[in-house]
């Protein structure tokens, strides 16, 4: 590791949105739907947008840059990230890419690529689709799902390189797994990572290593998937709600149920709570939402600027339901 230095994170709307629902996660989008989401986005006030090549094999990052580029470019931040690549698909039958949950043609696919040449590749390549010239963050996507050793050997040295370069504002690490931006944050000089679902009101593994790690090193932090796919976004939330793609186990459920009733005891609907927890963290600098509805993209701004009193943070805690 180098000398401690400031985080190179540009300034962050407390409300971001994850850009996946563009590439027709779950559910196929139409580009004037597209569009529309992205509308209700930049109406709400977010000006902190996230997409991924993954995001519907390019399709997230080619709608969202067509959106962006009728904006002016200093009034939003814009990131992407690296690790897959994606190359024309020889064994395309015409399906669709559902083991990924996307409904898009499987043309192209995913080839995992950590090596320097890779990670630029990645950089200009998602520049292409995305029509713009800058971007302001480029994270390493999922390193633990290809191999977490390459990547603090080589892939976080490489997007070290290109931040040194001037060609990205920022780098960083997005993961789902704790210890995974643990590694990366004490393993390389970043100025960011997306802990996606490790630091929600429902469970904070990432309070316990990542976030210790980022308040070390000055790293900063992004929080995504902070609704635990889709459990907390309703105030009253469904026992058979998906969890990470499969069964919420028991022992979650009632834990659920316990913080539902100390948000009803201080008149505080569960989407609120969820949606402004991860900001008291003092490493945390945005929270990312998706949304596949414009509706959905100004309630969340809603469950924003709702008022949380601090005594319902302090009820959480003294339940053993929130670290303190």
């Amino acid at each position: 590791m180098s000398e401690l230095r400031p985080a190179a994170t540009p300034s962050l709307t407390a409300l971001g949105y994850g850009a996946a629902n563009l590439g027709n996660l779950f559910r196929p989008l139409t580009d004037d739907e597209a569009w529309a989401i992205l509308e209700a986005a930049w109406d709400a006030g977010i000006r902190y947008f996230d997409t991924a090549p993954h995001y519907g094999l390019g399709l997230s990052e080619r709608r969202l840059g067509a959106f962006l580029r009728t904006k002016p470019r200093d009034e939003f931040v814009l990131s992407t990230k690296a690790g897959r690549l994606l190359r024309p698909n020889p064994a395309d039958d015409g399906g669709l890419d559902l083991d990924n949950d996307f409904h898009v043609r499987t043309d192209v696919r995913r080839e995992w690529d950590f090596s320097e040449s890779g990670i630029r590749a990645s950089l200009a390549e998602s520049r292409e689709r995305l029509g713009l010239d800058r971007i302001d963050i480029l994270y390493l996507h999922d390193p633990e799902r290809h191999d977490l050793d390459l990547a603090v050997a080589e892939a976080l040295p490489a997007l070290v390189a290109l931040r040194e370069e001037g060609a990205v504002g920022a780098v960083g690490v997005g993961s789902m797994v704790s210890e995974a931006l643990t590694a990366a944050v004490t393993g390389a000089d970043l100025d960011v990572v997306m802990i996606a679902g490790r630091y929600t009101l429902l469970e904070q593994p990432a309070a316990a290593d990542a976030l210790p790690a980022c308040h070390a090193t000055g790293t900063d932090a992004v929080a995504a998937s902070v609704f635990n796919s889709g459990l907390l976004a309703k105030p009253r939330p469904a026992r058979d709600g998906r969890y990470e793609y499969g069964r919420l186990p028991d022992e979650l459920w009632d834990r659920l149920t316990e913080i539902v009733a100390v948000c009803d005891g201080h008149d505080v609907p569960l989407p609120a709570a969820a949606v402004q927890f991860p900001l008291r963290d003092r490493a945390v600098r945005s929270v990312v939402v998706g949304g596949s509805r414009p509706a959905q993209l100004h309630q969340n701004a809603e469950w924003m600027s709702q008022p949380v009193p601090a005594a319902l943070w302090e009820d959480l805690a003294d339940r053993g339901l929130l670290p303190r």
